[in-house]
């Protein structure tokens, strides 16, 4: 138990440089557009592309890897993720690009999924849920650090040199889960399949798409909306992806103590808030704006992820399925918002991100209706336990 923390740490190192790979596109669109030879609308597909790896890769991935040893798992597939890196640092052409950006996705679901778990089996149960927040800590500093520290690199030295560190953070994690992270036995394999055969899953995963993929609408193309039509430099893009990333630090505070309290009606009250805060983004883009959309748009991510886990009997399929379900949300919103502003400009992100958004909210008000609400009560049950 005496290297628990230095082999956390090295899940947290992989982790942050996932998280970072995934969100710093956003900010450096418009360099990337201009060197790839594409409008930055059209480079918004390396967001969309890189999510739909993860929609795909985290169920198929999952289940490819769910018998072999933890360790060995994490190893091979932070191989996929530093090999995408490296080829997006290297691409010549939007094609190159695009293909190492799904290729680094695929390990996404997985490893994060798989990374809980050894987190979990390396500590005494009463420190589980602490162990995987150690993990998490490594995704939640990349919005605050790995973003801004990124976007910076890529317009001062080049995007390219941006791909290049996130692949060498890729390497120190995988040394340092190498040497760090103890043999772990996979579990024996109790997936049930059966689980996706039920109507509140399914509702349960379409709030969350249609939610998160909301944020992901306008923020895609954050880079523009803040330069061009909210007036600040590119210069000032690093430090206000800092106070997002703030944002979204404290918005995955207070929405995991909400959900404990009342799941949904904290899901209800989220999207309806995000549909609002969305229309006002869209009509005065600011830090203001910017840094409360950050609070909303994380506070919906436990709420989400709780939910999924609920109606899917907490399996590690139903993980996966709940990461797929953030990232098909990130790609048709990344995808529609670049259509939308292709026609009407960026402003109108906003608009589409709170079409989503509302759609959401749609779907969450039929979920709290129908009559089986077990989990919920389930839920609700060992928060009052706790």
């Amino acid at each position: 138990m005496t290297r628990t923390g230095p082999a956390l740490a090295a899940l947290a190192v992989s982790a942050f440089a996932i998280g970072t790979t995934e969100f710093v596109i956003a900010g450096l669109l418009p360099e990337l557009a201009g060197d790839l030879g594409v409008s930055i609308p059209g480079a918004g597909l390396l967001v969309s592309g890189y999510a739909l790896g993860v929609v795909v890769g985290a169920p198929v991935v999952t289940l490819a890897v769910r018998k072999w040893p933890k360790k060995t798992a994490l190893l091979a597939l932070l191989v996929l993720f530093v090999a995408g890196n490296v080829t997006s640092a290297l691409a010549q052409g939007f094609g190159v690009m695009l293909a190492g950006r799904v290729l680094a996705a695929l390990c996404h679901g997985a490893f994060l999924g798989v990374g809980s778990l050894a987190a979990a089996d390396m500590v005494g149960e009463a420190k589980r849920a602490r162990a995987i927040a150690g993990m998490f800590t490594g995704l939640t500093l990349s919005t605050v650090v790995g973003v801004p520290t990124g976007t910076f690199i890529g317009q001062h030295w080049g995007w390219r040199v941006t791909f290049a560190a996130v692949a060498a953070l890729g390497v120190v994690g995988m040394a340092g889960i190498a040497a760090l992270v103890p043999t772990l036995p996979s579990r024996p394999s109790s997936e049930d399949t059966g689980v996706f055969k039920r109507p509140q899953l399914w509702l349960a995963l379409a709030m969350t798409a249609l939610g998160f993929g909301a944020v992901y609408a306008p923020y895609t193309f954050i880079a523009p909306i803040m330069t061009d039509l909210a007036g600040y430099a590119p210069g000032d893009l690093s430090w206000l992806l800092v106070v997002f990333g703030v944002g979204l630090v404290l918005g995955n505070w207070l929405g995991a103590r909400a959900a404990d309290w009342r799941l949904m009606t904290t899901i209800l009250v989220l999207l309806t808030a995000l549909t609002v805060l969305l229309l006002v983004f869209a009509t005065w883009p600011s830090v203001v704006t910017l840094f409360a959309l950050g609070v909303v748009a994380f506070a919906t991510v436990p709420a989400f992820t709780s939910r999924v886990f609920a109606t899917g009997g907490g399996t590690t399929l139903a993980s996966s399925a709940a990461v797929a379900a953030f990232n098909l949300g990130n790609a048709s919103g990344a995808y529609l918002a670049g259509l939308a502003a292709t026609a009407d400009g960026y402003r109108v992100t906003g608009w589409v991100g709170a079409a989503m958004a509302l759609g959401g909210l749609g779907v969450a008000v039929v979920s709290a209706a129908l009559p089986n609400r077990q989990a919920d009560r389930d839920h609700d049950a060992a928060a009052l336990a706790s």
